[in-house]
């Protein structure tokens, strides 16, 4: 156990080297020697050190990973060195072509080269002055990028001070790539989605996206990581090899590249850019191919650059496997959101140890980008080497009988029409009652977090809809109970569960029908959110634009689609069948139950998992008393409720002084005690 100063500052400052220390063995190591219980520990009381005592906090302090107040707008930084980018190639030959090149401008000089995993991520460069870390930028036209330092302090691979053995170079600039890892991407992918969002393409394309938020406290809930491995403006420090340089980094606490190999010629390069590709699906980040540097740095001025790329680099790309076939119709695919895909279907073809039959062509804009035609023939390669795509057409071999394509006005599967919101890409069919998206819907409106109908799975769901026994949430409750007896896998006893099931759905509380609704981009927490300031569902399909926005954690896209989705007159009639079927349609009148003054208008924050009872209890508790419950900790937070692993938000109720209460004292404040207490 870690010794413990009565002096707070002594105290701060082993926190910092003993959180440090962690952060290296977790990030740069992957050897962590501590649980993540042990380590918030140490985070948190560090945090409550430099609350109490705010001069204690130095600039490198990994209490500022928490992300801050969001920016009006992003400011330019100008690069000191540019920052380039490199030459591709897809061709061994090149690459003898580039050793060539070398030599002639070298001719009577020996140098190594070295390889490495080429990063699929944003390019970035870090400011460290006397080991300090100052400034984060993106690359930008290379002469000048965005200043996004607020959003780099968050990501925990990131160090904020270097650690050396003498004394820090006055200026030390490293770059390399942020990413975002491979589950994280997929993991935002199901959340994006579940909210009705567009997915991002792929992790390249998200952590862009991350990185150009003007809020860093929602950057610091993306997964990105970063890969260090060059330099820009340097001062009194030096590296004889590129080698030299990772190991360096390294040591200064940078994470780098996870293999990398030194090469005597061109011809062990093309040997290791066959290793790497056996390895790379392995690596947490995506990657391409390979960046071939001359190992040498003190040669790199002598070798010299373009307008655009240094001499003394390229980038070698695996061509990805592709195949050619014909587009014999473009089909439309109505998603578990209602986004309308436009798909080829091929020939079948072979490509990758698998045939081909259908191929994802995106969006009406990439069709249109890429000029792809019915009968076409088109070159299809697995992008990321999962998914079928079409990545362009053979315009030389068309015979004329080729038919442009165009997005249907109406929804393929269910007739009516579709829309595409300005801004957007997708085009999308919002009718919920649409055949294509009724069973998500209905698995959406029985879920636990919604009506929580017990019995209803996905088996279940798929006989009520292929049998038309179901269309819409409202025809749950009119079932016989005889027709579902007779249904595959059911019996009487089933069905009497179901049925009973159902009965008791409909004194579920009201914010779980607003969320059964399937109203887009409102989910538990939201649905939460509206129940407190609705007193039933009539009033909230009477509310204009101006009462939503001005409800914390309603934002003016979810407002405008709470408005188009009561100004439909199918979801009209949904909620009168509800209505009639006696479901809960009115929020709870607390009046009665709020006692205890302390919940009485107030506004709660949960943080952290609670070990005693579940969220979604505790809000519910919180609200049965006469409380609100938020998601976000500001100034009119009243309480921050704290279990395992609390986070940021943590951190700012400390900030702000917004009073934090720990489960037990939850507990008790809410009239819940223990067991044997």
């Amino acid at each position: 156990m870690e010794k413990k100063h009565s002096n707070p500052a002594d105290r701060a400052r082993e926190l910092r080297r003993i959180i440090d220390r962690h952060n290296r063995l977790y990030y740069i190591d992957a050897t962590p020697e501590v649980e993540d219980r042990e380590y918030d520990t140490l985070y948190r009381e560090l945090e409550n050190i430099e609350i109490n005592f705010p001069d204690l906090r130095t600039p490198d302090s990994p209490t500022l990973r928490i992300g801050g107040a969001p920016l009006g707008e992003f400011l330019h930084v100008k690069h000191m060195v540019p920052m380039m980018s490199l030459a591709n190639t897809y061709d061994t030959r090149e690459l003898h072509d580039f050793g060539q090149r070398l030599k002639r401008i070298l001719p009577d000089t020996h140098f190594d080269y070295i390889l490495e995993p080429k990063i699929d991520g944003v390019a970035v460069s870090l400011r460290y002055e006397n080991g300090l870390f100052v400034r984060g930028s993106t690359r930008g036209d290379g002469i000048s990028g965005d200043d996004i330092t607020e959003n780099l302090r968050t990501i925990r691979s990131i160090p904020l001070s270097i650690r050396t053995r003498n004394k820090p170079p006055p200026i030390l600039e490293v770059r390399g790539e942020v990413y975002m890892t491979r589950t994280g991407f997929l993991d935002i992918n199901i959340q994006r989605e579940n909210a009705g969002m567009e997915p991002f393409a792929n992790p390249r394309n998200a952590a862009a996206g991350s990185l150009k938020l003007l809020d860093s406290a929602q950057v610091a809930g993306r997964p990105l990581d970063a890969v260090l491995y060059a330099t820009g403006e340097l001062q009194e420090i030096n590296f004889s090899t590129h080698e030299d340089l990772i190991i360096s980094l390294r040591e200064y606490g940078f994470q780098t590249v996870p293999e990398y190999w030194v090469c005597a010629s061109i011809d062990d390069v093309i040997e290791s850019l066959k290793m790497l590709d056996t390895k790379r699906r392995t690596f947490i980040f995506e990657t391409d191919g390979g960046v071939i540097k001359v190992n040498n740095r003190n040669l790199y001025a002598a070798l010299g650059s373009t307008a655009k790329s240094p001499r003394w680099a390229v980038a070698f790309k695996y061509e990805p496997e592709r195949a050619e076939t014909r587009i014999n119709a473009i089909s439309i695919q109505v998603g578990r959101t209602g986004v309308l895909t436009p798909v080829a279907e091929l020939e079948p073809v072979s490509l990758a140890g698998s045939v081909i039959r259908r191929a994802t062509l995106h969006n009406a804009d990439e069709i249109q980008r890429k000029d792809i035609r019915t009968g076409d023939k088109a070159v299809i390669e697995k992008a990321g080497d999962v998914i079928p795509a079409v990545v362009a057409v053979n315009t030389d071999v068309r015979t004329g009988e080729e038919e442009i394509f165009s997005m249907p006005s109406f929804c393929p599967v269910c007739g009516e029409a579709v829309i595409r919101t300005e801004g957007e890409v997708a085009v999308r069919c919002e009718n919920l009652q649409c055949p294509a998206q009724i069973k998500r819907w209905i698995a959406h409106f029985s879920a636990k977090s919604a009506m929580d109908i017990d019995g209803l799975g996905s088996s279940l769901v798929d006989q009520l809809v292929d049998n038309d026994i179901v269309k819409s949430p409202a025809d749950l409750y009119e079932m016989e109970e005889g027709r579902i007896a007779g249904l595959e896998r059911m019996a009487s006893k089933s069905a009497m569960n179901l049925t009973e099931a159902l009965d008791a759905s409909k004194d579920r509380d009201f914010w779980r029908l607003i969320h059964a609704l399937g109203i887009r981009h409102v989910g538990a927490k939201s649905a939460q959110t509206i129940e407190d300031n609705f007193k039933n569902i009539d009033q909230l399909m009477h509310a204009n634009k101006t009462i939503l926005e001005e409800i914390p954690d309603i934002g003016p896209v979810m407002a405008e689609s709470v408005i188009e989705f009561f100004g439909q007159e199918r979801n009209i009639t949904l909620i009168r069948r509800l209505k009639d079927a006696g479901l809960n349609i009115c929020a709870p009148d607390r009046t009665d139950n709020c006692a205890d003054s302390m919940f009485t208008g107030k506004t709660f924050v949960l943080t952290g998992s609670l070990e005693n009872m579940s969220r979604s209890d505790a809000q519910l508790r919180i609200r049965e008393l006469g409380g609100k419950v938020s998601s976000s900790v500001s100034k009119k937070t009243s309480f921050v409720v704290v279990g395992k692993d609390p986070g940021s938000k943590l951190a700012k109720a400390e900030k702000l002084g917004v009073s934090v209460l720990t489960e037990m004292e939850f507990r008790k404040m809410a009239g819940r005690k223990d067991d044997g207490a």
